[in-house]
Protein backbone atom coordinates (compact mmCIF):
# COMPACT_ATOMS: atom_id res chain seq x y z
CA UNK A 1 0.00 0.00 0.00
CA UNK A 2 3.33 2.36 0.58
CA UNK A 3 3.74 2.21 -3.03
CA UNK A 4 0.66 2.61 -4.31
CA UNK A 5 0.69 5.77 -2.35
CA UNK A 6 3.92 6.93 -3.40
CA UNK A 7 2.87 5.91 -7.05
CA UNK A 8 -0.63 8.23 -6.51
CA UNK A 9 1.78 10.80 -5.53
CA UNK A 10 4.01 10.68 -8.23
CA UNK A 11 1.28 10.56 -10.88
CA UNK A 12 -0.74 13.16 -9.29
CA UNK A 13 2.13 15.78 -8.72
CA UNK A 14 2.73 14.96 -12.91
CA UNK A 15 -0.32 15.83 -13.88
CA UNK A 16 -0.61 19.36 -11.52
CA UNK A 17 3.18 20.16 -13.68
CA UNK A 18 1.43 19.80 -16.71
CA UNK A 19 -2.38 21.47 -16.32
CA UNK A 20 -2.62 24.50 -18.10
CA UNK A 21 -5.62 26.23 -16.71
CA UNK A 22 -7.68 26.39 -13.16
CA UNK A 23 -10.64 23.08 -15.08
CA UNK A 24 -8.39 21.14 -15.57
CA UNK A 25 -6.95 21.21 -11.72
CA UNK A 26 -9.91 20.73 -10.28
CA UNK A 27 -10.49 17.89 -12.45
CA UNK A 28 -6.96 16.56 -10.67
CA UNK A 29 -8.74 17.47 -7.10
CA UNK A 30 -11.55 15.46 -7.97
CA UNK A 31 -9.51 12.28 -9.67
CA UNK A 32 -7.32 11.98 -6.68
CA UNK A 33 -8.80 13.33 -3.76
CA UNK A 34 -12.60 13.71 -4.23
CA UNK A 35 -14.70 11.13 -2.76
CA UNK A 36 -13.86 8.31 -5.56
CA UNK A 37 -10.37 9.83 -5.92
CA UNK A 38 -7.79 7.32 -6.05
CA UNK A 39 -6.42 8.26 -2.47
CA UNK A 40 -9.73 8.11 -0.99
CA UNK A 41 -10.29 4.56 -2.44
CA UNK A 42 -7.36 3.42 -0.98
CA UNK A 43 -8.21 4.76 2.61
CA UNK A 44 -11.40 3.46 2.45
CA UNK A 45 -9.19 -0.23 1.69
CA UNK A 46 -7.34 0.05 5.23
CA UNK A 47 -9.47 -1.84 7.37
CA UNK A 48 -8.20 -5.12 5.81
CA UNK A 49 -5.03 -4.08 7.19
CA UNK A 50 -3.05 -5.38 9.89
CA UNK A 51 -3.99 -3.07 13.32
CA UNK A 52 -0.12 -2.29 13.69
CA UNK A 53 0.21 -1.24 10.21
CA UNK A 54 -2.77 0.82 10.06
CA UNK A 55 -1.44 4.22 11.83
CA UNK A 56 1.80 4.34 9.63
CA UNK A 57 -0.76 3.85 6.41
CA UNK A 58 -3.38 5.89 7.67
CA UNK A 59 -0.47 9.16 8.41
CA UNK A 60 1.48 8.09 4.76
CA UNK A 61 -1.75 8.66 3.50
CA UNK A 62 -2.27 12.12 5.30
CA UNK A 63 0.80 13.37 4.66
CA UNK A 64 0.04 12.61 0.73
CA UNK A 65 -3.31 14.49 1.28
CA UNK A 66 -1.68 17.23 2.26
CA UNK A 67 1.36 17.09 -0.32
CA UNK A 68 -1.37 17.30 -2.64
CA UNK A 69 -3.67 19.58 -1.56
CA UNK A 70 -0.26 22.12 -1.11
CA UNK A 71 0.43 21.58 -4.74
CA UNK A 72 -2.83 22.02 -6.21
CA UNK A 73 -3.35 25.21 -4.44
CA UNK A 74 0.19 26.33 -5.68
CA UNK A 75 -0.72 25.59 -9.07
CA UNK A 76 -4.07 26.75 -9.33
CA UNK A 77 -2.46 30.41 -7.75
CA UNK A 78 -0.03 30.26 -10.24
CA UNK A 79 -2.83 29.55 -13.48
CA UNK A 80 -4.33 32.26 -12.07
CA UNK A 81 -1.69 34.50 -12.10
CA UNK A 82 -0.77 34.28 -15.80
CA UNK A 83 -4.99 33.92 -16.27
CA UNK A 84 -5.02 37.06 -15.04
CA UNK A 85 -1.25 38.77 -16.52
CA UNK A 86 -3.05 37.58 -20.45
CA UNK A 87 -6.51 38.98 -19.80
CA UNK A 88 -4.46 42.74 -18.79
CA UNK A 89 -2.25 42.09 -21.55
CA UNK A 90 -5.38 41.54 -24.07
CA UNK A 91 -7.23 44.44 -22.53
CA UNK A 92 -4.69 46.59 -22.44
CA UNK A 93 -5.33 50.40 -23.56
CA UNK A 94 -3.14 52.74 -25.03
CA UNK A 95 -4.52 56.18 -23.51
CA UNK A 96 -2.32 58.01 -25.96
CA UNK A 97 -4.75 57.14 -28.92
CA UNK A 98 -7.50 59.39 -29.74
CA UNK A 99 -10.81 58.35 -28.33
CA UNK A 100 -14.21 57.59 -30.54
CA UNK A 101 -15.99 60.18 -30.79
CA UNK A 102 -19.64 60.06 -29.55
CA UNK A 103 -21.94 61.73 -32.34
CA UNK A 104 -24.86 63.42 -30.65
CA UNK A 105 -28.03 63.63 -33.55
CA UNK A 106 -29.85 66.78 -34.09
CA UNK A 107 -33.33 67.80 -34.13
CA UNK A 108 -35.22 66.86 -37.42
CA UNK A 109 -36.18 70.87 -38.69
CA UNK A 110 -39.36 69.52 -39.15
CA UNK A 111 -39.89 68.80 -35.09
CA UNK A 112 -37.36 71.72 -34.48
CA UNK A 113 -40.04 73.78 -36.00
CA UNK A 114 -43.29 72.00 -35.22
CA UNK A 115 -42.67 72.43 -31.43
CA UNK A 116 -42.34 76.36 -31.88
CA UNK A 117 -45.23 77.01 -33.24
CA UNK A 118 -46.52 74.49 -30.96
CA UNK A 119 -45.59 76.39 -27.91
CA UNK A 120 -46.99 79.58 -29.18
CA UNK A 121 -50.43 78.56 -29.48
CA UNK A 122 -50.01 76.90 -25.77
CA UNK A 123 -49.34 80.70 -25.26
CA UNK A 124 -53.12 81.29 -26.52
CA UNK A 125 -54.50 78.46 -24.84
CA UNK A 126 -54.72 76.26 -27.53
CA UNK A 127 -54.08 72.25 -27.23
CA UNK A 128 -53.18 69.27 -29.42
CA UNK A 129 -55.15 67.18 -30.77
CA UNK A 130 -54.88 64.09 -32.52
CA UNK A 131 -56.62 61.11 -35.15
CA UNK A 132 -55.94 57.87 -37.24
CA UNK A 133 -53.98 58.39 -40.53
CA UNK A 134 -55.92 55.92 -42.53
CA UNK A 135 -59.68 57.61 -42.17
CA UNK A 136 -62.76 57.04 -43.19
CA UNK A 137 -63.88 58.61 -46.48
CA UNK A 138 -67.10 60.50 -44.49
CA UNK A 139 -64.57 62.49 -42.33
CA UNK A 140 -61.94 62.80 -45.34
CA UNK A 141 -65.08 64.57 -46.94
CA UNK A 142 -68.23 64.24 -46.65
CA UNK A 143 -68.19 65.78 -42.99
CA UNK A 144 -65.89 68.52 -44.39
CA UNK A 145 -68.17 69.36 -47.20
CA UNK A 146 -66.79 68.04 -49.78
CA UNK A 147 -69.16 66.52 -52.65
CA UNK A 148 -69.09 62.77 -53.94
CA UNK A 149 -67.87 65.25 -57.57
CA UNK A 150 -65.13 67.17 -55.88
CA UNK A 151 -61.59 66.84 -57.90
CA UNK A 152 -59.86 66.30 -54.28
CA UNK A 153 -61.96 62.93 -54.20
CA UNK A 154 -60.94 61.05 -57.67
CA UNK A 155 -58.12 58.17 -57.14
CA UNK A 156 -55.34 60.41 -58.71
CA UNK A 157 -55.25 63.04 -55.59
CA UNK A 158 -55.73 60.34 -52.68
CA UNK A 159 -54.78 57.25 -52.08
CA UNK A 160 -57.77 54.83 -51.80
CA UNK A 161 -57.42 51.85 -49.26
CA UNK A 162 -60.98 50.74 -50.06
CA UNK A 163 -64.30 52.15 -50.70
CA UNK A 164 -64.87 54.15 -47.88
CA UNK A 165 -60.84 54.04 -46.11
CA UNK A 166 -58.34 56.04 -47.34
CA UNK A 167 -55.10 57.86 -46.40
CA UNK A 168 -55.83 61.14 -44.90
CA UNK A 169 -55.03 63.61 -47.28
CA UNK A 170 -55.62 66.41 -44.67
CA UNK A 171 -55.46 66.49 -40.67
CA UNK A 172 -59.07 68.31 -41.39
CA UNK A 173 -61.23 65.20 -39.76
CA UNK A 174 -59.14 65.53 -36.28
CA UNK A 175 -61.50 68.92 -36.52
CA UNK A 176 -64.75 66.87 -37.37
CA UNK A 177 -63.82 64.41 -34.40
CA UNK A 178 -62.95 66.70 -31.74
CA UNK A 179 -66.62 68.62 -32.47
CA UNK A 180 -68.67 64.94 -31.87
CA UNK A 181 -66.52 64.45 -28.57
CA UNK A 182 -65.94 67.79 -27.32
CA UNK A 183 -68.56 70.53 -26.61
CA UNK A 184 -67.36 74.03 -27.18
CA UNK A 185 -65.61 76.31 -25.98
CA UNK A 186 -62.86 74.35 -28.57
CA UNK A 187 -59.41 75.69 -29.17
CA UNK A 188 -56.83 72.84 -30.67
CA UNK A 189 -54.21 72.81 -33.01
CA UNK A 190 -53.85 69.60 -35.33
CA UNK A 191 -50.82 68.16 -36.00
CA UNK A 192 -50.07 65.42 -38.16
CA UNK A 193 -48.53 63.38 -41.48
CA UNK A 194 -50.90 63.59 -44.63
CA UNK A 195 -50.90 61.92 -47.95
CA UNK A 196 -51.65 62.86 -51.59
CA UNK A 197 -50.59 61.38 -54.90
CA UNK A 198 -48.43 63.65 -55.75
CA UNK A 199 -44.76 63.25 -58.07
CA UNK A 200 -42.65 63.80 -56.16
CA UNK A 201 -40.37 66.96 -56.86
CA UNK A 202 -38.69 69.73 -55.51
CA UNK A 203 -41.96 71.11 -53.91
CA UNK A 204 -44.06 68.34 -53.96
CA UNK A 205 -43.79 64.93 -51.70
CA UNK A 206 -46.75 62.07 -51.59
CA UNK A 207 -45.69 62.40 -47.83
CA UNK A 208 -45.69 65.51 -46.02
CA UNK A 209 -47.02 67.76 -42.71
CA UNK A 210 -49.82 69.95 -41.68
CA UNK A 211 -50.75 71.89 -38.84
CA UNK A 212 -54.44 72.62 -38.97
CA UNK A 213 -56.38 74.92 -35.95
CA UNK A 214 -60.03 74.95 -35.07
CA UNK A 215 -61.80 77.26 -32.50
CA UNK A 216 -65.39 77.01 -31.59
CA UNK A 217 -67.49 79.41 -29.52
CA UNK A 218 -70.28 81.77 -28.82
CA UNK A 219 -69.56 84.75 -30.74
CA UNK A 220 -66.55 83.81 -32.91
CA UNK A 221 -65.96 86.21 -35.85
CA UNK A 222 -63.51 86.64 -38.61
CA UNK A 223 -61.69 89.24 -35.91
CA UNK A 224 -60.89 86.48 -33.69
CA UNK A 225 -59.44 84.86 -36.68
CA UNK A 226 -57.27 87.89 -37.96
CA UNK A 227 -55.94 88.33 -34.52
CA UNK A 228 -55.30 85.02 -33.73
CA UNK A 229 -53.07 84.37 -37.01
CA UNK A 230 -51.86 87.72 -36.97
CA UNK A 231 -50.33 86.75 -33.53
CA UNK A 232 -49.03 83.89 -34.67
CA UNK A 233 -47.39 85.26 -37.46
CA UNK A 234 -45.36 88.32 -35.58
CA UNK A 235 -44.65 85.65 -32.62
CA UNK A 236 -43.24 83.21 -35.67
CA UNK A 237 -41.35 85.26 -38.23
CA UNK A 238 -40.91 88.39 -35.92
CA UNK A 239 -42.57 91.23 -34.82
CA UNK A 240 -42.19 93.43 -37.78
CA UNK A 241 -44.38 91.41 -39.99
CA UNK A 242 -47.58 92.58 -41.29
CA UNK A 243 -50.16 90.35 -42.64
CA UNK A 244 -52.38 90.30 -45.79
CA UNK A 245 -55.63 88.45 -45.98
CA UNK A 246 -56.80 87.70 -50.28
CA UNK A 247 -60.03 85.71 -50.71
CA UNK A 248 -60.46 82.25 -51.59
CA UNK A 249 -62.38 79.17 -51.52
CA UNK A 250 -62.53 76.17 -49.65
CA UNK A 251 -65.56 73.87 -49.46
CA UNK A 252 -65.17 73.81 -45.73
CA UNK A 253 -65.05 77.14 -44.33
CA UNK A 254 -67.15 80.84 -45.71
CA UNK A 255 -65.99 82.77 -45.73
CA UNK A 256 -62.86 82.05 -46.95
CA UNK A 257 -59.02 83.70 -47.09
CA UNK A 258 -55.56 83.08 -47.77
CA UNK A 259 -53.03 84.72 -45.14
CA UNK A 260 -49.63 86.37 -46.60
CA UNK A 261 -46.66 87.70 -44.27
CA UNK A 262 -44.36 89.74 -45.45
CA UNK A 263 -41.31 88.18 -46.41
CA UNK A 264 -39.09 88.31 -43.16
CA UNK A 265 -36.07 88.43 -45.51
CA UNK A 266 -36.19 91.59 -47.21
CA UNK A 267 -38.83 92.67 -44.93
CA UNK A 268 -41.21 93.95 -47.72
CA UNK A 269 -38.97 95.15 -50.77
CA UNK A 270 -38.84 92.01 -52.93
CA UNK A 271 -35.85 89.74 -52.68
CA UNK A 272 -35.39 85.30 -54.44
CA UNK A 273 -37.45 84.01 -51.00
CA UNK A 274 -40.35 86.00 -51.86
CA UNK A 275 -39.93 86.12 -55.56
CA UNK A 276 -39.95 90.10 -55.60
CA UNK A 277 -43.43 90.32 -53.96
CA UNK A 278 -42.32 91.29 -50.95
CA UNK A 279 -44.99 88.68 -49.38
CA UNK A 280 -45.03 84.97 -48.33
CA UNK A 281 -48.72 82.87 -49.01
CA UNK A 282 -48.56 80.72 -45.45
CA UNK A 283 -52.06 79.22 -44.69
CA UNK A 284 -55.31 79.32 -45.73
CA UNK A 285 -58.47 80.20 -43.26
CA UNK A 286 -61.75 80.88 -42.83
CA UNK A 287 -64.83 80.72 -40.80
CA UNK A 288 -66.14 77.31 -40.35
CA UNK A 289 -69.49 76.55 -42.56
CA UNK A 290 -72.69 76.15 -40.58
CA UNK A 291 -72.87 72.46 -42.52
CA UNK A 292 -69.64 71.54 -40.80
CA UNK A 293 -70.39 72.84 -37.66
CA UNK A 294 -73.59 70.67 -37.84
CA UNK A 295 -71.52 67.79 -38.89
CA UNK A 296 -69.64 67.89 -35.75
CA UNK A 297 -72.88 67.72 -33.72
CA UNK A 298 -72.70 71.74 -33.00
CA UNK A 299 -75.62 74.36 -33.71
CA UNK A 300 -74.49 76.95 -35.95
CA UNK A 301 -77.23 79.08 -34.79
CA UNK A 302 -75.30 79.12 -31.26
CA UNK A 303 -72.01 78.65 -31.84
CA UNK A 304 -69.33 79.96 -34.61
CA UNK A 305 -65.85 79.54 -35.44
CA UNK A 306 -62.98 79.69 -37.49
CA UNK A 307 -60.31 77.27 -38.95
CA UNK A 308 -56.66 77.45 -40.39
CA UNK A 309 -54.57 75.10 -41.88
CA UNK A 310 -50.61 75.00 -42.98
CA UNK A 311 -48.04 72.66 -44.46
CA UNK A 312 -45.25 72.45 -41.70
CA UNK A 313 -43.24 71.31 -44.88
CA UNK A 314 -43.33 74.58 -46.28
CA UNK A 315 -43.29 76.69 -43.34
CA UNK A 316 -39.80 74.76 -42.94
CA UNK A 317 -38.19 75.87 -46.51
CA UNK A 318 -39.49 79.06 -45.98
CA UNK A 319 -37.52 79.65 -42.25
CA UNK A 320 -34.45 77.57 -43.49
CA UNK A 321 -34.12 78.73 -47.02
CA UNK A 322 -34.30 75.18 -48.18
CA UNK A 323 -35.39 74.81 -51.97
CA UNK A 324 -35.99 71.01 -52.30
CA UNK A 325 -38.89 69.45 -50.10
CA UNK A 326 -36.91 66.24 -50.43
CA UNK A 327 -34.00 67.25 -48.23
CA UNK A 328 -36.44 66.83 -45.33
CA UNK A 329 -37.09 62.94 -45.63
CA UNK A 330 -33.62 62.05 -47.43
CA UNK A 331 -32.00 62.10 -43.71
CA UNK A 332 -28.18 62.80 -44.93
CA UNK A 333 -26.79 63.73 -41.70
CA UNK A 334 -24.41 66.57 -43.85
CA UNK A 335 -27.68 68.25 -44.01
CA UNK A 336 -29.25 67.88 -40.49
CA UNK A 337 -26.21 68.65 -39.04
CA UNK A 338 -27.42 72.14 -40.21
CA UNK A 339 -30.12 72.90 -37.55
Amino acid sequence: MKEQLEKIKQEALEEIKNAENSQRIDEIRVKYLGKKGSLTSILRGMGALPSEERPIIGKLANEVRQFLEEELKKALNNIKQKELELRIKGEYIDITMPGKRIEFGNIHPLNKVLDEIKDIFFGMGFSVAEGPEIELDYYNFEALNVPKNHPARDEQDTFYISENLVLRTQTSPIQIRTMENTKPPIRIIAPGRVYRSDAVDTTHSPIFYQIEGLVVDKGITMANLKGTLETFAKRFFGEKTKTKFRPHHFPFTEPSAEMDVSCFVCEGEGCRVCKGSGWIEILGCGMVHPDVLRKGGIDPEKYSGFAFGMGLDRIVMIKYGIDDIRLLYENDIRFLKQF
